[in-house]
């Protein structure tokens, strides 16, 4: 078998270059069609793709095979890694596969509770959370497993980072955990959705400010207002705007003024952080029309 992999992320993120990623969500089933059919819009627009684990608690496929599936149609992955439902036997184990598979970049999160998804009976495992999955990433990459016996079959070089919540009301709880996450070893951080980018400028001059990460501002597209209201209903620690709401509701196209809501986000995320992560769940087709209402040309 041919290992396909590449490092394209990791470079646009050496080179400082404004960093765009999206989201895609593994199929619920066997069959990744509409998953491949949504990333492949995504060639030359985006630099890496974000495929998430167990998302919310629910079932899909793993987030280790939907990655590799998307590294052989040439698709750069960025594979998500919870902690819910492994535990660090199991979550070295996917380290070393998505390694040996090509597999370069890895989010590593802590997981959304069992009881938020759709099989609340599920025992969760949270063995790990994410500081200490990212300290098991850089024993690994150093050639060390959890237990610090080296590994007799080469180290891994894998890319890790790690989610951050700028909007969150403590600030010195955020930093602290900013600070042990990068003392962990984290290279990049992707944001939560954004939705008041005052608390977003004051994160990265109080908190982000000196330690050269970049950090991606969380970009959603609301579909409606029915969508943002439901979204404020269910999403804790995010409170989409009244005037945002009005906005959509008001719109004779709801959708696209999603579109260009999300735009017009893009472009305040430019002035504040080095990138932005997109999350158009269901319709990631739209995503290039973003991008162009923002201005951001392809990525060559």
């Amino acid at each position: 078998m041919t290992k396909i992999m590449f490092n394209n992320f990791r470079r646009a993120i050496q080179a400082k270059e404004f960093l765009i990623t999206a989201e895609v969500t593994p199929p619920k089933g066997s069959n990744p069609a509409r998953m491949l059919e949504m990333a492949k819009c995504l060639k030359g627009r985006v630099h890496a793709v974000n495929v998430t684990d167990g998302s919310r608690a629910v079932l899909r496929m793993s987030s280790l095979a939907a990655s590799a599936i998307l590294l052989h149609h040439e698709i750069e992955p960025i594979c998500q890694m919870a902690c819910r439902d492994r535990n660090a036997i199991a979550l070295q184990g996917d380290l070393m596969g998505a390694y040996a598979l090509g597999i370069r970049n890895i989010l590593a999160l802590t997981g959304d509770p069992v009881k938020a998804g759709d099989h609340k009976k599920a025992k969760a495992v949270f063995e790990l959370e994410s500081v200490r999955l990212l300290k098991v990433i850089d024993k690994l990459n150093q050639g060390f497993d959890f237990n610090d016996q080296p590994l007799p079959d080469d180290p891994l070089d894998l890319f890790a980072g790690a989610a951050v919540d700028p909007q969150l009301k403590s600030t010195s709880g955020l930093k602290k955990r900013f600070e042990h996450k990068i003392e962990a070893g984290a290279k990049f951080f992707q944001s939560q959705l954004i939705t008041d980018f005052d608390l977003l400028d004051k994160f990265m001059h109080q908190v982000a400010a000196g330690y050269d990460k970049p950090v991606l501002a969380g970009i959603f597209l609301l579909k409606s207002a029915k969508n943002a209201a439901f979204i404020n209903r269910n999403v804790p620690g995010v409170h989409i705007p009244d005037e945002i709401i009005k906005r959509l509701a008001e719109a004779k196209d709801p959708l696209f003024e999603g579109v260009k809501i999300a735009a017009e986000q893009v472009k305040m995320a430019q002035k504040l952080c080095q990138g932005v992560h997109l999350m158009a769940i269901k319709r990631e087709d739209l995503i290039p029309q973003i991008l162009d209402l923002a201005g951001i040309a392809p990525i060559d």
